[in-house]
């Protein structure tokens, strides 16, 4: 029982951030639940390997870019017309907040997809470029590049000028 208790713990830590991340590189909300689900019940299986795995919130990240990058060679990923927009919450002026998201969302996906997921891991799950590494299956070395090349497109990405701050480089 002390596992299912853990994985529980698991999942109510990890499930937000996952779906998250799944918008982040990509995935329409809804299907971004799917596929943190999907990810959280693949873990669920093999409980006892992600337990002992030496980073199993790593592991879990991996699991969803591999469940995305299945679900994208086979979905239809054309255009869903809707009726009417949906109405934005009463009282509320997310205006400036939700063109950010908007202007963030679209550089992203501009964005080549294994760009995208290292900027996803490294910034938003806050990855290490070990974990990262890992979570791919490059090398770090290729973390460090991919990283690099997709915040030089973000920085002159038009739609994110005064948007995002200035990336300093460290003196190495």
């Amino acid at each position: 029982m002390a596992a299912d208790d853990d994985y529980r713990r698991f999942v109510a830590e990890r499930y937000g951030p996952l779906v998250r991340a799944a918008v982040l590189l990509g995935a329409a909300p809804a299907d971004a639940e799917d596929a943190a689900q999907d990810a959280l019940t693949r873990c669920y299986v093999s409980w006892a390997r992600v337990r002992g795995a030496d980073d199993p919130e790593a592991y879990a990240y991996r699991v969803l870019v591999n469940g995305l990058r299945r679900g994208w060679r086979r979905r239809w990923r054309g255009e869903v017309p809707h009726a009417e927009p949906p109405e934005p919450a009463a009282g509320a002026d997310h205006e400036g907040a939700s063109l950010q998201r908007t202007a963030v969302q679209a550089a992203l996906g501009r964005l080549r997809p294994d760009h995208r997921q290292v900027v996803v891991l490294r910034f938003f799950a806050d990855l290490s470029e070990s974990r990262t590494a890992a979570v791919l299956g490059v090398p770090a070395g290729t973390v460090k590049s991919r990283t690099s090349r997709a915040l030089a497109l973000l920085a002159a990405d038009p739609a994110l000028a005064g948007e995002l701050p200035a990336v300093r480089k460290e003196p190495s």
